[in-house]
């Protein structure tokens, strides 16, 4: 499974990209779990964010989802931080 995170917007305006290919990881259920939760919770168009708040599109094996700040759930901060931390 490919996770993919684009961050755009923040006060300085400056795009974040990483992706995670979970193939092969001891983790790879966990992860897979967590896209789940992520794709089926996050909405299909850009939503209107705050002044300076990031937006985020988090593509999983090719099916985009959109969420923005302050309005993440738990899931999307911990699946958006840990693609951000670990990929590449």
């Amino acid at each position: 499974m490919r996770i993919t995170v684009r961050r755009t917007g923040g006060f300085a305006g400056i795009e974040r990209h990483a992706e995670v290919d979970t193939a092969g990881r001891p983790d790879a259920e966990e992860w897979r779990a967590l896209a789940r939760r992520v794709l089926a919770a996050g909405a299909g168009a850009p939503p209107t964010g705050v002044p300076d708040g990031f937006s985020y599109r988090i593509t999983v094996d090719g099916q985009t989802v959109y969420c923005a700040d302050p309005r993440l759930s738990e899931d999307q901060r911990e699946l958006i931080s840990r693609v951000l931390k670990e990929g590449a």
